[in-house]
């Protein structure tokens, strides 16, 4: 696991570059930021522009899919009544996903799992992400670099972290495209360390 806090945009209302992705480098970011009541908060138009524009980068990018999910649950949040649901943008498929609880998550998918299926790390990974068809590689954290977001468990083994200082209700697809640029900087140890480390 890599950890960086992306860069500042240089200049305002520019895009930082990030490289087109291809199908073996990236497939799937996970974005991980806001609580349930700020989710909540938002209007269904409000919705709609942060998933198509998110959507459009990952696109644009030829990142097929694309989660949103809540940094935690939050003080009095599990009495929200949100449901997951499932968005296409151009080619990526958006699925946002309010469940706030890492542990949470792991429990449900475990309880999902067929018993005549042997239980491993690729059937386990398939049940957490579904409809997603790989892990993150990527997980984007809206939040500060000295905590991890409770919402993760599982993403913690393979994937490259970015940690992005903005908040929820600001996030936009510069902030997404400064963490791929991130990403794309990177050699990917998958779990492993380098040999001068």
């Amino acid at each position: 696991m890599k950890q960086s806090t992306a860069p500042a945009a240089t200049e305002p209302g520019t895009r930082p570059t990030a490289p087109k992705a291809s199908n073996s480098s990236l497939r799937h970011i996970l974005v991980v930021g806001g609580m349930l009541t700020e989710w909540a908060a938002m209007s269904d138009q409000e919705w709609s522009g942060r998933v198509n524009q998110l959507g459009e980068l990952c696109a644009e990018l030829g990142v097929p899919w694309l989660t949103l999910r809540p940094y935690e649950q939050g003080q009095g949040d599990s009495i929200l009544d949100l449901a997951q649901w499932r968005h296409a943008v151009d080619g990526c498929d958006i699925v946002v996903d309010p469940c706030g609880d890492g542990r949470q998550r792991f429990a449900d998918a475990m309880q999902r799992l067929d018993p005549a299926d042997e239980v491993n790390e690729a059937s386990v990974a398939a049940t957490l992400y579904e409809p997603a068809d790989s892990e993150p590689d990527l997980v984007v954290v809206l939040g500060p670099s000295t905590q991890l977001p409770p919402s993760l468990v599982w993403e913690l083994a393979y994937a490259e972290l970015v940690f992005v200082e903005t908040p929820w209700q600001a996030l936009g697809a510069d902030d997404l495209a400064m963490a791929v640029a991130d990403f794309s900087g990177r050699r990917r140890r998958f779990g492993g360390l380098d040999e001068d480390e």
